[in-house]
């Protein structure tokens, strides 16, 4: 008996793929979705040895053997204590912390050119997690993307958007080769594709019915006779 059938997603924390596993389901009933949590690397590398079908991640990634399309960029801000300074204004800039204590935790998705803002932390966090007690602690700030920020979402803790500041954009990475039934119909998911779009083999269209009721005859159009004549 074979193993029933299935499309393994992974997602990294923050990224929230329910819309798109809603859309599946009513699509797709008779082919689980099953979610994956993982880090960017892990799910890189999972889709790459073809354990996982794709990875919604965030870049940058090493490419090599995958395919990639761009979702969405996701906004930057800053996570301060509900006291702090920068929160007097709707956002802020990176300029603003050039005086601050900036936290860099080693799972930091954003690329920063040079050194990044702010002054360097004496101890660097391995996870985004530990960086956001450590601001709740007073040690320092942090620069993530807002769904992070949501994410580790503290009631002493607030963030701010940093207006130029580098951003995360969010892809869909799948292995580079010949894609599947099953791949192409979630990339239509992803993209917005309609059930009767040509580019989803499964949700065809319904051809039309032909009428098939007899046709209604037309009685005969009697000719008037012409002026001056006799009808015999």
């Amino acid at each position: 008996m074979n193993a029933p059938v299935s499309f393994r997603l992974g997602y990294v924390p923050g990224v929230t793929p329910g819309k798109w596993a809603r859309i599946w389901a009513d699509r797709r009933a008779d082919v689980p979705l099953e979610l994956v949590s993982a880090t960017t690397g892990e799910a890189v590398e999972q889709v790459r040895e073809r354990a996982l079908d794709a990875g919604l991640v965030r870049l940058p990634i090493d490419r090599t053997g995958l395919r990639a399309i761009p979702l969405y960029t996701e906004t930057t801000v800053v996570v301060v204590p509900k006291d702090h300074l920068l929160t007097a204004a709707e956002e802020t800039s990176v300029d603003e912390l050039a005086d601050a204590v900036v936290l860099r935790p080693a799972d930091d998705s954003l690329v920063w050119p040079g050194a990044g803002p702010g002054q360097r932390a004496a101890y660097e966090p391995p996870t985004t997690a530990e960086a956001v007690e450590l601001v709740a602690a007073g040690v320092g700030l942090l620069v993530l993307p807002q769904s992070l920020a949501r994410l580790h979402h503290r009631r002493d803790l607030t963030y701010r958007p940093l207006t130029d500041a580098p951003t995360s954009t969010v892809v869909l990475t799948w292995p580079d080769a010949e894609n599947s039934e099953l791949m192409e119909e979630f990339i239509g998911v992803v993209r917005g594709r309609t059930v009767n779009s040509t580019r989803t083999p499964t949700q065809k269209a319904e051809p039309a019915k032909r009428d098939t009721r007899p046709a209604k005859k037309t009685p005969a159009r009697r000719t008037p006779p012409r002026r001056g004549t006799r009808r015999r």
